[in-house]
């Protein structure tokens, strides 16, 4: 399957996600997004940045917010390779694999745990095959 397969029918066909991306564990590439999310490369590498366990990062981005896409998420939790944010009713779900990090943004109609959900099940089958 390819990266985009993954992000059209891992992610969003699922009806939980709107829009998703993959990208490198470094964040200095997006391997797959959907048409209408493009994560500039400033974004991805503190993305990358927070998950590897900069502490630094983490804390700029509570304090200052998170940009997916030009948008401004809140962070409400970061742990162990996960960012979960919000923006109004909007949110996203960030986990890392082994080789790429798994992004998968909610719209106001979907549920933040399903979303959730959908993101770590993605990541958790890139782990297990090598990614």
């Amino acid at each position: 399957m390819s990266w985009q397969a993954f992000v059209d029918t891992s992610l969003v066909a699922t009806g939980h996600v709107a829009k998703g991306a993959i990208i490198s564990i470094a964040g200095d590439s997006a391997w797959a997004t959907s048409p209408s999310l493009t994560i500039q490369p400033a974004e991805m590498k503190v993305i990358a940045d927070i998950v590897s366990g900069n502490e630094a990062a983490s804390d700029k981005a509570r304090a200052e917010g998170l940009y997916i896409a030009g948008q401004r998420y809140v962070v409400t939790r970061v742990d162990e390779g996960n960012i979960y944010a919000r923006a109004g009713r909007e949110g996203v779900a960030i986990t890392a694999s082994k080789q790429a990090i798994v992004i998968g943004i909610h719209n106001e109609t979907q549920q933040a745990g399903n979303a959730t959900l959908v993101v770590s099940a993605l990541a958790d089958h890139l782990k297990n095959t090598g990614y």
